[in-house]
């Protein structure tokens, strides 16, 4: 059998799993009902009888219920894994930045004595973890980003490595995972708009290479006034800020992102052709849903209401 019909039968195969593996999530009829529940307690007691019941479970904190919810979506993406071709890890690992970027943000915490969970379980879908771990001080944290995919953020404080790092992500799902692109640079807009525009706090010069690399030098130069960022940002970004012209409403912002998010996920989930856009896809909604579900424990931990809060977040 020549190599290409090899490799159609294994996205057959990935994406028969990818579609598969989206059943295992809540729902939004179900993560608002969960919003609803009077305590904290209570829903995360239904919620470890649901698709999440991997690692959340009965009698954890609102935090440690949150994470799982994150844990839980990590190892059925790392079951999903072991179905994909070569290329589909590959986009799997870039997908998975984020909860590498929140285990290194973790890290330095660790690092400056504070006690944190312990780190997410990326395995095989790991850029540079292992080695990351490892480390024992900023410097060389710093050095092994250095010598890694993430390349050198340019600065040693959290909020340097944290910015770089996820603007780096942006950069190369771009690149990797081409299909969402426009997710990425929606979100690089929502970074800029909400770190200099509304925080007012400067760009080193490594965050703002990178951060140009994704939305082009003449939108990082005009992030100064939201409607300035927007008229200089890239098509494939502006969308992120479309009706924004506070930063106060930020947040209405970010909530239309994952929307988008999530019904450009589905709509590539039905593509009748097996392949990458089936497993971006699936990633996509189920990362959604995870997001839902983390922000109905909060609002039931606040006694759940008014739901009219959930609709207008999730």
């Amino acid at each position: 059998m020549c190599r290409d019909c090899d490799m159609s039968a294994a996205w057959v195969a990935g994406s028969v799993r990818a579609s598969a593996m989206t059943r295992r999530r809540l729902g939004w009829v179900a993560t608002r009902t969960l919003a609803g529940c009077s305590s904290a307690e209570l829903a995360i007691a239904q919620l470890a009888d649901s698709p999440y019941g991997h690692d959340v479970r009965a009698g954890q904190s609102l935090a440690e219920a949150q994470r799982a919810v994150v844990a839980t979506v990590l190892w059925n993406l790392r079951v999903l894994s072991g179905w994909q071709p070569r290329d589909g890890v590959v986009m799997l690992r870039a997908l998975l930045g984020a909860i590498e970027a929140a285990n290194v943000s973790d890290h330095l915490q660790r690092l400056s004595g504070v006690r944190v969970p312990p780190p997410f379980q990326l395995g095989g879908l790991a850029t540079a973890w292992p080695r990351l771990a490892a480390t024992t001080s900023v410097a060389d944290l710093r050095r092994a980003l250095a010598a890694s995919p993430w390349g050198d953020p340019g600065g040693d404080t959290p909020r340097e490595i944290a910015l770089t790092m996820r603007l780096a992500l942006a950069d190369r799902i771009m690149t990797e995972v081409p299909v969402a692109g426009a997710w990425a640079a929606g979100a690089t807009a929502l970074l800029l708009a909400r770190e200099v525009v509304g925080e007012h706090r400067e760009l080193s010069d490594r965050t703002r290479l990178v951060a140009s690399r994704v939305v082009g030098p003449t939108a990082v130069s005009a992030a100064v006034t939201l409607p300035d960022l927007v008229d200089a940002l890239p098509a494939a970004a502006r969308w992120a800020l479309a009706d924004v012209d506070d930063p106060a409403v930020l947040w209405r912002a970010e909530a239309a992102w994952w929307a988008r998010v999530g019904r450009e996920g589905a709509a590539l989930c039905r593509d009748a052709r097996a392949g990458p856009k089936v497993l971006v896809g699936a990633v996509a909604v189920m990362a959604v849903d995870a997001w839902r579900v983390r922000a109905a424990l909060e609002l039931a931990a606040r006694s759940g209401g008014p739901l009219e809060v959930f609709d207008a977040v999730a």
